[in-house]
């Protein structure tokens, strides 16, 4: 049952002073819609100054003032400075719109980005004969510089508090729950008020738009089921957070990224497993493998298909459409190895060890992964990714769906040549427990992960482990 409680009125604001601020909220709304971030020209003000300060306090203690080079250097040095800062800020995520409630600590992330960039400029300075400021400014910037960003950070924070109000919560739980997190959660209420509590999520969605609450916690274990199935995606739709409270036998499962709300340890729900910064960080680490491993991958993509001519004959290419990324369909390539027309008889059949559709002289071709060397064709067109779900028929997709709740969250990512299923599943792992590997993979990507999954695969086709 519902407990509602009249929702705290808002008050309208002034006509005269709504006028005068509306036109910038609409266009920086319009603007962050589209990716850009103010923070991106406060970071770099900031930096640019942070700079400059440096350079001077560091002049003023050597007391040589005549020693001072052409400062002109200076201006247009320092500009490349900012740039490379905030292009590495935005390749690692800091410019993503933080979450209202369950932040991750941002200091830690600026003190590694800055201490990165100045390394790579200070590798840079090194190459150089001449470089146009002292390396003395680097150092000191990398001391000074994540202190004044996450100043940065905390001001728009603040800020953006202030202009949204505290974030209105749904509490779902038992009555027991509800009232112990009901103490907890009041020394925080200019951060997070309740708005409604419900005992389960059935009508949740009907309660939050009544309630015009933008979180929802979840108090007990029972409860997810149910909004995993059938909720989950709507509210994350609707701009609604989900935190879940973790129990004490929830540490079993090795959470990584617990936050705290009035002292109660919480969890945050996401359908979307990888950040925009991480897909485009992705899409980047596909391009330099591909540039990299292309002196390997070109000629013996050419020799295997001077192969196939020669024991299968034409056409050389299997092209078959495939599920990518949000659902799309798109053809996905392959060597054939099997005969024309290898499946009018039995119509659509997943591979199989031994299958005997293959061609005699075919079988180590695909037992080494070779057959799909024309997929890296897709992921230069950016249909597919290295790593990454393997891609299904669309004829499977809908009985996959209507049986495993959540599938469709593999599709947020492009498909990949290999992934984590493979490396550690066989032909005969069921589907269910592939989905288990796929959303591991994407809940917890990164740029390790891969490679890691690009040395297993090494391994796999090494041992002809299938």
């Amino acid at each position: 049952m519902s407990t509602p409680e009249d929702p705290a009125p808002i008050e309208p604001r002034r006509p005269g002073r709504a006028g005068r601020r509306s036109w910038h909220v609409a266009a920086l709304a319009s603007l962050n819609a589209r990716g850009f971030r103010l923070l991106y020209l406060l970071d770099g003000l900031v930096l640019y100054a942070e700079l400059w300060l440096v350079t001077g306090v560091l002049i003023w203690l050597r007391d040589d003032f005549n020693a001072v080079p052409n400062l002109d250097r200076y201006a247009w040095t320092y500009a490349l400075i900012v740039v490379a800062h905030v292009a590495i800020f935005w390749a690692g995520g800091l410019y993503d719109r933080p979450p209202r409630l369950l932040a991750r600590p941002i200091l830690t992330r600026l003190v590694i980005s800055v201490w990165f960039t100045s390394l790579l400029l200070g590798t840079v300075s090194l190459m150089l004969p001449q470089f146009p400021i002292p390396r003395s400014v680097l150092v000191v910037h990398a001391l000074i510089a994540p202190l004044v960003l996450a100043l940065n950070r905390w001001v728009t924070v603040r800020l953006r508090r202030r202009r949204e109000g505290p974030a209105r919560a749904v509490l779902v739980g038992s009555a027991e729950t509800i009232a112990l997190a009901r103490t907890h959660l009041a020394p925080i209420a200019d951060e997070l008020v309740i708005a409604d509590t419900v005992a389960d999520v059935d009508d949740i969605v009907t309660v939050i738009e009544r309630a015009r609450a933008r979180v929802l916690v979840l108090l007990d274990t029972e409860s997810l089921d149910p909004l995993y199935e059938h909720h989950l995606d709507q509210l994350e739709a609707q701009d609604v957070a989900t935190v879940r409270l973790v129990r004490p036998q929830d540490s079993l499962l090795g959470l990584a990224r617990v936050g705290e709300l009035g002292g109660m340890p919480f969890v945050s729900l996401s359908t979307h497993t990888m950040a925009p910064s991480q897909v485009r960080l992705k899409r980047w680490m596909d391009l330099a493998v591909l540039l990299v491993t292309a002196p390997l991958t070109v000629p013996l993509t050419l020799l295997t298909a001077a192969y196939v001519r020669i024991r299968v004959g034409r056409p050389v290419l299997f092209v078959q459409h495939r599920v990518g990324r949000d659902g799309q369909p798109f053809p996905m390539y392959k060597f054939r190895s099997m005969g024309l027309d290898a499946e009018a008889r039995t119509g659509p059949v997943g591979a199989a060890v031994d299958d005997p559709r293959i061609v005699r002289g075919m079988g180590w071709i695909r037992a080494s992964r070779l057959d799909e060397l024309p997929q890296l064709v897709n992921v230069l067109r950016g249909h597919m990714t290295i790593v990454g779900p393997r891609p299904v028929r669309p004829a499977e997709l809908a009985d996959y769906e209507q049986r495993f709740p959540g599938y469709h969250r593999r599709h947020q990512c492009p498909p990949g040549i290999t992934g984590l299923a493979q490396v550690y599943g066989h032909y005969h792992t069921h589907i269910e427990y592939k989905l288990g590997h796929d959303l591991y993979y994407l809940a917890n990507w990164s740029p390790l992960l891969d490679l890691h999954i690009m040395v297993r695969t090494a391994w796999v086709i090494l041992s002809r482990r299938l």
